[in-house]
C-alpha cells in the first residue's frame, strides 16, 4: 500500500486556473484544485497538482 503524499498549501499562491487565471480553491476530501469560474476541479496526484485542462473534472 502506497503512502499518500500531502499537498502543499503554499502552492496555492502560485498556481492559477489554466483557462481562465482564477484563483483556485482546495477541497481536501476530494484531492482537487476547484476552479469556480471554468467549473473545472483538478486533480493532485502524489501532492502534485495536475493542471491539464484535459485531466480535470467537469462541475455541474
Amino acid at each position: 500500500m502506497s503512502e499518500s503524499v500531502d499537498f502543499d498549501r503554499r502552492m496555492l499562491e502560485a498556481l492559477v486556473c489554466p483557462q481562465t487565471q482564477a484563483t483556485l480553491t482546495y477541497d481536501a476530501e476530494k484531492q482537487e484544485l476547484v476552479s469556480k469560474p471554468a467549473r473545472l476541479a483538478f486533480p493532485i496526484r502524489n501532492g502534485i497538482p495536475v493542471m491539464l485542462i484535459d485531466e480535470a473534472r467537469r462541475l455541474d
